[in-house]
């Protein structure tokens, strides 16, 4: 009985469970406020957010000991303070944004003509438009206005700030139109863009730094008032152990609807904040505005593996071995797949792959998987590999 008691209690301190989400501590965490003295350099505090105002901070950033003072403190921000900062004027050139409205509204026709695009991980079809991958077809549509886009000093202050040099930058641009309803409260990327019974199976320690690998952030392209839905947000909820799994669950949800905040955007203002943080699209209540932010997903340089390994010709030399294995339990070859067969559904091209149906698109090791269990000959997997590669490929 002792063993049994002691092998559960390191199970409970090892993994965390939906059921174990506990909205009281929840709360506490949340509720606490944010001691302005703490953070020096920033203009404001607001509705709990945190408010820099990046026209005073702009001449002192030249100074590399300031931007390592700066740095410091928007890290502990994200960290164990609000987990949010909006970062006031950030980009002055509102003439560079609105040409860059412009390209990503060519983009965004010429998407719908073809039919292609579409598919988001926490809203409703309709009730936006989206433009994945705005990154690169911005650099190909015009690289003088992205060189001067990308170019900003906030921007790559912030990004060092949580993840260090060498940082990895993906943007989807996001457009809310009048009366797109308000996204279901989340976490993002990457324990954020999966089911509450796959990040079940996470230990807990990868829950704790799953936020370390990713910075999330936006800037506004116009003008957002309440009533166009900017970001929902709720600060210190970042902090929260098991917060991937207890978005799921209704209770945690009133308590976010009744507790977020909004703050206002103008253009060229951006806003970061952890990916644990609890937050999500508000409701464009507005009667003309088309509320047009592009969204940073900004990632360690240190997500990656070592080598460069073709993962396709190794499922499909395998699964005949696979197909043929008499003497091999279930847990055996699922073991065998996940040393082959690429098990996570990103990175991916979104316009091909999108996340219909689901958080994330079916991943290598999930098609090897249904393969198996249909009986399906090595000729069908290998069109079927073939088909999923050229989705996700570049």
């Amino acid at each position: 009985m002792q063993m049994m008691d002691r092998q559960k209690q390191l199970v409970q301190r090892g993994y965390f469970t939906a059921e174990g989400c506990d909205l009281a501590d929840f709360a506490a965490i949340c509720e606490v406020r944010t001691d302005r003295a703490d953070y020096p350099l920033a203009a404001a505090l607001e509705k709990g957010v945190l408010i820099y105002d990046c026209r005073a901070l702009a001449p002192q950033i030249a100074d590399p000991v300031f931007c390592q003072a700066l740095r410091a403190e928007w890290a502990e921000a994200f960290a164990s303070g609000p987990g949010v900062i909006v970062l006031q004027g950030a980009e002055p050139d509102t003439a560079m944004i609105d040409r860059a409205s412009d390209i990503f509204r060519d983009l965004i026709d010429q998407q719908n003509r073809s039919g292609t695009g579409g598919g988001d991980h926490f809203a409703k079809p309709g009730a936006n438009d989206r433009l994945w991958n705005s990154l690169e077809k911005h650099c190909l549509a015009d690289p003088a206005n992205f060189a001067r886009y990308y170019a900003n000093a906030f921007l790559a202050l912030v990004s060092e700030a949580w993840l260090g040099p060498y940082y990895q930058m993906t943007a989807q641009l996001n457009v809310v139109n009048p009366g797109g309803a308000a996204q279901s409260p989340h976490r993002d990327y990457h324990l954020g863009f999966q089911s509450a019974e796959a990040v079940a199976a996470y230990p807990a320690h990868v829950h704790l730094f799953s936020p370390m690998l990713t910075l999330q952030g936006a800037i506004a392209h116009v003008d957002a008032p309440l009533e166009a839905g900017p970001t929902l947000l709720l600060p210190g909820s970042q902090k929260y152990g098991p917060g991937y799994l207890a978005t799921s669950r209704p209770d945690f949800r009133a308590y976010f609807d009744a507790n977020a905040v909004q703050l206002p955007l103008a253009k060229g203002d951006m806003l970061f904040f952890s990916p644990a943080l609890f937050h999500a699209a508000g409701t464009n209540r507005s009667a003309d505005i088309k509320r047009m932010v592009n969204l940073f997903q900004v990632s360690s340089a240190y997500g990656r593996a070592m080598e460069a390994i073709d993962r396709t010709a190794m499922v499909k030399a395998l699964y005949p071995a696979l197909l043929a294995a008499k003497d091999m339990t279930e847990d055996q070859i699922a073991n065998a797949i996940a040393a082959s067969a690429e098990g996570y559904s990103f990175p991916t091209n979104l316009d091909r792959d999108p996340p219909i149906g689901g958080l994330a698109p079916k991943s290598q090791a999930a098609l090897v998987h249904e393969a198996l269990a249909e009986r399906w000959a090595a000729e069908t997997l290998g069109a079927a590999l073939d088909a999923q590669a050229a989705k996700r490929s570049l």
